[in-house]
């Protein structure tokens, strides 16, 4: 079942012929790391994947979380998983050393988490929120916070999560109503309830480090009166050993489409008035806290996402080239043909070249921000670090958004490729697009990320971001108007690029004026248009790379070829119909918005 992962000579082909990742290892930083240490890693990591994390899928999916008088226990399954996973470090991949982490680049964990994530995410949130939750104690916490918990969540012997989501308080947290009143000793009393935590309780880890948004007491309304704590769900003494039940209890889990092995909590705080946390951070200055965090966040739910897709992909490929059904459409006269394995029929092949386009050009792009950060770790220029973050800024919305909604899409081909089995819970892409689902939603939901990059990025630094993309991109369609048979799909990528440009100024214009609301119900085709063409820039780098390998390495021929056959297929169908989208985009019709809400009926 390796294969039905990820598919190991495409992770080879973008971090070697793509991104060239062992050249980084030409910085001190990353010295250790050549291209034979990458090799034994994902090695590792896929191996790891294969024999102890994708069992825990179906079992995940099927037995799920248990919860019983306030505690949560996960399939005894998960447990073992855990600790080879903890023992083999892997929680902190790019973290420093000192803090229990491996000091490899961003780019090199991207790819060991597409084998994690790809065997089974619902394990991986566990690991991941603890991450998240990590960093931000790395980034904000006190060096007493720091001692006290950072080595221990980035070894996974704790574990952590993110507070934030109330039941009025969703997507707009500034409604949220937890308070945190001071005491004398500096420590905050958190009185409140929060939903939807995933990772909230389980019986993994001794304890469970909770950075829980929160207003103090006389704070400003809004979010600009939210502040951010600590609060573990056992208390920690000053020597590092855990205290008295902190007062943060399990109220529930919610029975979830999806992810069943991950166990999605309420939790109410100081219910019984005995939850401390330490503030986490500035007073008041929370959100801009968890802000920092987001693009981190974001790119893992991408990534998630992803992981559906392409193992959705994989599955349908290997179903496609042995299920026997139906005569070869140019023999359907021949009353003696025989029956042909359905990867024959031409629709067939159309959905799995569509799924094999989107799944290549979505990696590419995850793993293309990672490298961006390892570019800035590297780096020793202050403007060029400012330019590589603005490029991460303005792709999170699209790695994100975009490539969580083709996600799904692609788990949706799947499924139409297996026909009435792919339905049934008996085959395994049903699963994958049930797990999928959530990914368009939590951590910011799709719309919110079209509207954050068509309301901040666009407009950040007057349109820098925007100007420094649109120049990486026209760097690779230089680059492949000079091999030979890229010429005309460069064309047609960069005719998309420009008229993306127009259309962002045309929106970014039309939200300045009184037409603000029809430009912002374009917000989410804007995203789908600008992802259709960043997605094409990747699969034309991805081409300009294998092209001129064909000849020279015989055996891989097919290989370097079918990146060619991606290119030509998004270019030739796809990108035409992304013109049309800009076109309609240009055109700014106002009735989503004109029409009166007695007319929709119902």
């Amino acid at each position: 079942m390796a294969q039905f992962i990820a598919d190991r000579r495409d992770v080879d082909f973008v971090l070697h012929d793509q991104f060239g990742v062992s050249n980084l290892s030409k910085h001190e930083k990353f010295a250790e790391f050549n291209k034979k240490t990458v090799d034994l890693i994902v090695n590792e990591a896929r191996n790891l994947a294969i024999k102890e994390i994708l069992p825990t899928r179906k079992i995940g999916d099927e037995v799920g979380v248990k919860f019983e008088n306030g505690q949560i226990t996960v399939p005894e399954e998960f447990k073992k998983a855990w600790e080879i996973y903890k023992e083999g470090e892997w929680l902190a991949m790019p973290e420093d050393l000192e803090y229990g982490g491996q000091g490899m680049p961003r780019l090199l964990s991207m790819a060991a988490n597409d084998y994690f994530n790809g065997a089974n995410y619902a394990f991986m949130m566990y690991p991941g929120l603890t991450h998240g939750a990590g960093k931000l104690v790395e980034e904000f916490g006190t060096e007493k916070q720091k001692k006290l918990f950072l080595k221990k969540m980035y070894t996974g012997e704790w574990t952590g999560t993110m507070l934030l989501t109330e039941a009025e308080a969703g997507s707009d947290v500034g409604l949220l109503t937890t308070s945190a009143k001071k005491n004398d000793d500096g420590t905050y009393s958190i009185t409140g309830a929060k939903i939807f935590i995933s990772s909230g309780e389980h019986d993994m880890s001794d304890n469970i480090i909770h950075p829980v948004l929160a207003r103090i007491e006389d704070a400003p309304a809004g979010t600009k009166g939210i502040s951010l704590f600590l609060v573990p769900k056992y208390r920690v003494n000053d020597d590092g050993s855990m205290g008295e039940f902190n007062d943060v209890v399990c109220t529930g889990i919610e029975e979830k489409l999806g992810i069943h092995g991950n166990s999605t909590c309420s939790l109410t705080l100081g219910g019984k008035g005995e939850c401390i946390g330490t503030l986490l951070g500035e007073e008041n200055k929370g959100m801009r806290a968890m802000f920092l965090m987001m693009n981190e966040a974001r790119l893992l739910v991408g990534l998630q996402g992803f992981s559906c897709a392409t193992s959705a992909y994989l599955y349908a490929l290997n179903y496609a080239r042995e299920r026997i059904q139906g005569k070869n459409l140019l023999q359907m006269m021949d009353k003696d043909a025989p029956a042909v394995p359905i990867i024959n029929h031409p629709d067939v092949r159309r959905m799995l070249i569509t799924m094999k386009a989107y799944v290549e050009g979505m990696r590419s792009l995850l793993y293309y921000v990672a490298y961006l950060d390892d570019l800035i770790v590297v780096s020793d220029n202050d403007d060029e670090k400012e330019r590589l973050h603005g490029l991460i800024d303005i792709l999170i919305p699209i790695a994100k958004g975009y490539v969580t909604d083709r996600s799904f899409e692609v788990c949706s081909h799947a499924m139409q490729v297996y026909g009435g089995y792919g339905y049934i819970k008996e085959y395994p892409v049903e699963q994958l697009l049930r797990d999928c689902r959530i990914t368009m939603i939590y951590e910011g939901t799709n719309g919110i990320q079209a509207m954050d990059l068509l309301g901040r990025k666009l407009g950040m630094k007057k349109g820098k971001l925007v100007m420094d993309l649109m120049v990486e991109i026209q760097k690779t369609i230089t680059k492949a108007k000079g091999v030979a048979g890229l010429e005309e799909y460069a064309a047609k990528i960069e005719a998309s690029v420009n008229k993306l440009g127009e259309v962002a100024m045309h929106l970014g214009k039309t939200a300045m004026s009184e037409k603000v609301l029809s430009a912002f119900a374009f917000a989410s085709p804007f995203l789908e248009a600008a992802g259709d063409v960043i997605l094409s820039w990747m699969l034309l780098w991805r081409a300009a790379a294998a092209a001129p390998q064909i000849e020279k390495k015989p055996k891989d021929a097919s290989f370097y070829k079918g990146q060619v056959k991606s290119l030509e297929f998004f270019a030739s169908s796809v990108i035409p119909i992304s013109m049309g989208k800009m076109d309609a985009i240009l055109n700014t019709n106002g009735a989503a918005v004109d029409i009166e809400d007695a007319s929709f009926g119902g």
